[in-house]
């Protein structure tokens, strides 16, 4: 184990202002996002705590840069750019069909939550960035997002294109819970509550630095928060958060004021690594050199790659993957095989709701990835892993 830390303090308000000042931005939803700001800033913020020595790079005062300090959230200036444009032009245009959408296999699920060691490593999609891991005996959520819409306050949120395959009453009981950043699209607190509630105590939960009080106030009382390269071990899964090129803030004076990042997770029966969001950088190469030691059979056996919520490449380039990024990614992990999710759910760029699987197949045709190499899942379906070290 590499080591966890699990202090958070506020940052200073100068550092604060000045965040917010040189790099307030939205999302799509942010036609309320001013006003949603507004009105929970007052709340305050968290971020990291002074390190013994000095401090990571990234590490800045009050708050979090990316490896490559250049890359700011979104200015006030690009938001409104976009959204003119975007509201010119007519878009996103209405999908020309719907997110794919099966019946979720809950008895199997909730048979293989029950099997221990005998569990098959399994990914199932529900929605978004939300997948059920079933691995190392372990059930594991991904960023979970049961909202009807995310954004600073609901009546100006992205609203759900198509119901979540599972929510809290029909999931089988969660034994963890990861978030990889502090956006609304990621960590939904209504979902976490609900997900706190469960019989017989809420989940464990794993979270980059700032965000376990987020997580206290939903009602979880196991968090552990780690920096870039930390790890934390429950039971036979070890967890360990890698660097992206992202940003965080869910008011208008807390940019970067929290860390973001991508899990790495190592159990006996299955390596998976999840990317809830992130812009095309070499972080991707260096967790692949980082880890290499213990993938001398192979990389990933699946990894989580967003590809939605994309467009314009002017303004999201720096922070979201394309399809044709997620490829390059796949690539620089050495995956065996990914899925691409964040898509088909929230319109969150100005693509179409079902342009990312079209953009996806073209990406792989230029790279020579094969289609069951990177492929896409249905809503509610489960992919069942090969168990690592068993003959393929």
């Amino acid at each position: 184990m590499i080591g966890a830390m699990t202090v958070a303090t506020r940052p200073s308000r100068r550092r604060r202002c000045a965040l917010a000042a040189r790099a307030w931005g939205g999302r799509a939803w942010a036609a309320g996002a001013l006003a949603g700001s507004l009105l929970l800033a007052a709340a305050g913020s968290l971020a990291a705590g002074p390190h013994d020595g000095a401090p990571p790079t990234h590490h800045v005062d009050g708050g979090f840069t990316n490896r490559d300090p250049d890359v700011l959230p979104p200015s006030p200036a690009d938001w409104l750019r976009w959204r003119w444009q975007a509201a010119r032009a007519g878009l996103p245009r209405a999908p020309r069909k719907a997110t794919p959408v099966v019946a979720p296999e809950i008895d199997f699920l909730a048979a293989n939550a029950r099997a221990g060691a005998a569990m098959v490593p399994t990914a199932t999609w529900i929605g978004h960035a939300t997948v059920l891991l079933q691995l190392g005996g372990l059930n594991v959520l991904t960023d979970p997002v049961f909202a009807d819409s995310v954004g600073p306050l609901p009546l100006f949120g992205s609203r759900r294109a198509q119901p979540p395959a599972l929510v809290p009453g029909r999931l089988p009981r969660i034994d963890l819970v990861l978030v990889s950043h502090d956006h609304h699209d990621h960590m939904d607190l209504p979902s976490l509550r609900a997900l706190a509630a469960q019989p017989g105590g809420p989940p464990a939960a794993v979270v980059p630095l700032g965000l376990r009080p987020w997580l206290q106030d939903a009602g979880f009382d196991e968090v552990v928060e780690l920096d870039w390269w930390q790890s934390h071990r429950i039971g036979a899964l070890e967890i360990v958060l890698t660097p992206t090129q992202h940003w965080s803030g869910r008011r208008l004076v807390d940019r970067m004021a929290t860390l973001w990042g991508a899990f790495a997770l190592f159990a006996p029966d299955a390596q998976v690594f999840f990317v809830g969001g992130s812009g095309y950088s070499t972080d991707f190469v260096a967790a692949r050199e980082r880890f290499a030691e213990r993938q001398a059979d192979g990389g990933f056996d699946l990894a989580l790659l967003p590809i939605g919520g994309h467009e314009p490449r002017w303004y999201h380039q720096a922070h979201e993957l394309s399809p044709e990024d997620a490829v390059r990614v796949h690539q620089d992990l050495r995956a065996r095989h990914s899925v691409g999710v964040r898509w088909g759910t929230f319109e969150l760029g100005d693509e179409a709701l079902d342009d990312p699987p079209l953009a996806l197949a073209q990406a792989r045709r230029k790279a020579g990835v094969g289609d069951n190499d990177f492929f896409l899942m249905a809503i509610g379906q489960t992919k069942r892993l090969p168990r690592r070290g068993a003959p393929q």
